[in-house]
């Protein structure tokens, strides 16, 4: 009331704490799943491995198949690029090895097989986990598989999403049918199948 106008208000620090605490949530649950499984996964453990409390997880979250969700699109957007080196077949390799790097790991799998059989247990559920996970995941793909169609890179008679389903339709059946590894040989068979 003074004329002088009205300094800006520095940031409130709670954000920065809550996005802290989000992170520090995700990683808990990632931890914990490799450590104890999804089945003894529980929204207490993550509080108390997270160090905060059941009532903020709940406030973000509404189940543990939620978190462990969260927790897997952000490694997925953290570690599988969209590359553009210029050649659809180096960009398709390229998807392909950071996913199959990513898979390898025993939270990854576990936490996948979880998501998905929670998926067919819960329609509401389900509906997240495409929206948050197996869209974006698609969508990453399909900027690669875009810009192949744009230099004309892509294989005649294969479409960007029948591309899409074989690559993710694999990964799917190896993952929760026959349980192979996710190789070196198999990022070349499906580069050299697909391009």
């Amino acid at each position: 009331m003074n004329g002088q106008p009205a300094s800006p208000q520095p940031p409130r620090p709670g954000r920065k704490r809550s996005e802290e605490s989000r992170l520090a949530i995700l990683a808990a649950a990632f931890d914990l799943i490799g450590e104890v499984g999804y089945g003894s996964l529980t929204v207490e453990g993550i509080a108390v491995r997270s160090g905060t409390g059941k009532q903020t997880i709940y406030r973000w979250w509404p189940s543990k198949a939620d978190v462990l969700l969260d927790a897997l699109a952000t490694k997925a957007e953290l570690y599988v690029p969209i590359p553009d080196t210029g050649s659809y077949p180096a960009d398709l390799r390229a998807f392909l090895t950071a996913s199959f790097a990513l898979i390898r790991h025993p939270q990854i799998i576990e936490g996948l097989r979880a998501l998905m059989a929670e998926a067919q247990l819960d329609p509401a559920f389900g509906e997240r986990f495409r929206e948050s996970f197996l869209q974006p995941r698609r969508e990453a793909l399909g900027a690669v598989l875009q810009r192949a169609q744009q230099r004309g890179e892509l294989p005649d008679g294969l479409s960007a999403d029948t591309i899409t389903d074989i690559v993710f339709g694999t990964i799917w059946y190896r993952l929760l049918a026959i349980r192979k590894p996710f190789d070196a040989q198999l990022v070349e068979e499906l580069t050299s199948a697909l391009t």
